[in-house]
């Protein structure tokens, strides 16, 4: 997949809509370095903005339309300046401008009448890797940026891309997403305390590298399991007495676990330890301990696998095969589950060689090859021109 540059974007502009853009933008993906599903549970995540993008390109539109142009699709769609209900189908990746043109108004920040718009991207989609929040954010800044405001926090960036998801495309996620791709920084992660939400930056050591493993099994959260765990962390919550799971320590939770029914323990422990290895993970960072973090990554993707069943046998097999290899320090599911891919934190002895090699067993047993993707830590989503 060849990367875009402002220059191709706005070649691509000009091809589609016959002129030159106003502004360009763009937004990092994001790994879920460790925090699975604890974002809408109150607690705590690390993410890492990453080196693959999603571009958007914007210019007033004189005709009163809002027209809207993915690279590689078949045709530009065009809706009136009012498009009325859920777009479904093919062109359903236009909710997620959509709706953050919508929620511009929500936030009583100036919205662009009507607009022409193009996206491009070198984030594989559904791989667990967010482009769904960079879209968000790219296109939340090349708007305001046509409405005359450019100078949004980065706070209020992600809360308005979670708006933008939450609210008008349907799919209940946490700050995790768009918080990374705000608030990114080359060479460290960003922790997010989601009840705040409060965001800070812990530094990730040059040694050690990011691989993603995409299985290419479709990763379509909207389509009801991430919607259905969201449900039961909320009833497991509602049950125990609190706002929610994270509000307990794994020994307050062993205390009352017998409140629940076998399905809804195994949700609550998850979250409630996972919450626990957040901290732990950014302790072991801050000290240096890469074999600490290794573990916990791991141990963090046999509880996805055992307590919150988001994990699939692709996900597992990848996990097994990278956890035994000796310059694999850590591996786990990244992003919602339920297809997608799985991050591994290696050496600096991992190469490509041994990325292949793990795939190619993989594909042995799954028929389909892992795209392999060796990232770094990036900075977050910005205004190009």
């Amino acid at each position: 997949m060849s990367s875009p540059s402002r220059e191709s974007i706005a070649a691509q502009f000009l091809s589609t809509y016959g002129r030159a853009p106003a502004v360009v933008a763009r937004a990092p993906g994001r790994v879920e370095f460790i925090g699975n599903h604890t974002d809408y549970n109150g607690g705590a995540v690390l993410g890492a903005a990453i080196d693959r993008y999603v571009w958007v390109a914007a210019a007033p539109n004189a005709q009163g339309r809002l027209r809207l142009f993915s690279v590689g699709g078949k045709s530009v769609l065009e809706l009136p300046s009012d498009p009325g209900a859920r777009i479904t189908g093919p062109d359903s990746w236009a909710n997620y401008p959509l709706g953050v043109w919508r929620s511009l108004k929500d936030f009583g920040l100036p919205q662009p009448a009507s607009f022409d718009l193009l996206v491009d991207s070198d984030l594989p989609p559904g791989a667990g890797l967010s482009s769904s929040a960079a879209l968000e954010l790219a296109t939340a800044l090349a708007l305001l940026k046509l409405a005359g405001k450019a100078d949004l926090p980065a706070d209020r960036l992600a809360a308005l891309g979670r708006h933008a998801e939450n609210q008008y495309v349907g799919v209940p996620c946490g700050i995790l997403d768009q918080g990374t791709s705000a608030f990114g920084q080359a060479g460290h992660l960003v922790h997010i305390d989601c009840r705040g939400p409060a965001f800070a930056r812990v530094p990730f050591p040059a040694n050690a590298h990011l691989w993603i493993f995409n299985t290419r099994e479709k990763h379509a959260l909207i389509d009801g399991f991430y919607a259905t765990r969201n449900q039961e962390c909320l009833d497991a919550a509602k049950a125990l007495g609190v706002a929610f799971l994270a509000d307990l320590t794994p020994a307050q939770l062993a205390a009352k676990i017998g409140a629940l029914s076998p399905a809804l323990a195994k949700r609550a422990k998850h979250i409630v330890e996972e919450h626990a290895r957040v901290r732990d993970t950014v302790e072991a960072l801050r000290r240096g301990d890469l074999a600490a973090v290794g573990r916990l990554l791991t141990a963090s993707h046999r509880s996805s696998q055992h307590l919150f069943e988001n994990s699939t046998p692709a996900l597992d097999l990848l996990v097994d095969l990278l956890a035994a290899h000796p310059a694999v320090l850590g591996a786990r599911l990244t992003g919602g589950g339920f297809g997608g891919a799985v991050m591994a934190l290696t050496k600096d002895n991992f190469t490509a060689a041994d990325a292949a090699g793990i795939a190619r067993v993989h594909r042995a047993a799954h028929g389909r090859e892992p795209e392999m993707i060796h990232l770094q830590a990036a900075d977050g989503a910005m205004l190009l021109g």
